[in-house]
Parts: structure tokens; C-alpha cells; sequence
């Protein structure tokens, strides 16, 4: 059960890196599309890497650790909702949260 609960967890995490370079092409003028849709996701990306990531450069507890999922998954969602996928936004944001839970849940018994 947990090596699904990972491989949904993986699957999120690329799912909020997409949603944050879709929302950045659909911001703005074509130059700041393009900054943006580039930008967004990849600042995304290395916070992850260095905070969230099993091989994480920098070990921090686990309530930081949560808080850093946190804000990139309801990031992503809010920037879903906000390009104009609202029940895209709401799906990832719940089953974020939802995963996050199972997992932490499941190696605290």
C-alpha cells in the first residue's frame, strides 16, 4: 500500500509542476507567459529538491517539511483555479492533501 500511496505522491508532485507552468503560459503577455511558464514550476522544483525530496540537500523537520508540500500543492490548485480549471485545482489540492495525510498517517503506526 505505501509503494502506491509513493507512486501517487510522484504523480502529484508532477502534476503541481505542470499546473504551475500552465497557469505561468496563461498569465500574461507572451514574454511574461513564457518567463513565467518557465520560472514558476522550475522555483518549484528546486524548493522541492532541496527541502521535500527523500536525497533533500537540507534536512528539515517534519512540520517545515509538510508546510513546504503544502504551499507547492494548494499553489499549484489556487494556479488551476485561477487559469480557469477550477475542478482540476480542487482535484489535485484534495488528493494532495489527502496523500500527504495517508502517508504520514500510515508511518506514524
Amino acid at each position: 500500500m505505501r509503494s502506491a500511496n509513493l507512486a501517487l505522491r510522484f504523480a502529484l508532485e508532477l502534476c503541481a509542476f505542470a499546473a504551475l507552468g500552465y497557469w505561468g503560459s496563461q498569465a500574461s503577455s507572451t514574454f511574461w507567459s513564457i518567463v513565467l511558464a518557465i520560472v514558476t514550476p522550475l522555483a518549484a522544483i528546486v524548493v522541492w529538491g532541496r527541502f521535500v525530496a527523500p536525497k533533500a540537500a537540507v534536512k528539515v523537520s517534519e512540520p517545515a517539511r509538510w508546510a513546504i508540500e503544502l504551499v507547492v500543492f494548494v499553489g499549484a490548485a489556487v494556479a488551476l483555479v485561477v487559469a480557469g480549471h477550477a475542478a482540476l485545482g480542487v482535484a489535485l489540492g484534495v488528493l494532495a492533501v489527502a496523500n500527504g495525510l495517508l502517508l504520514r498517517l500510515r508511518s506514524a503506526l
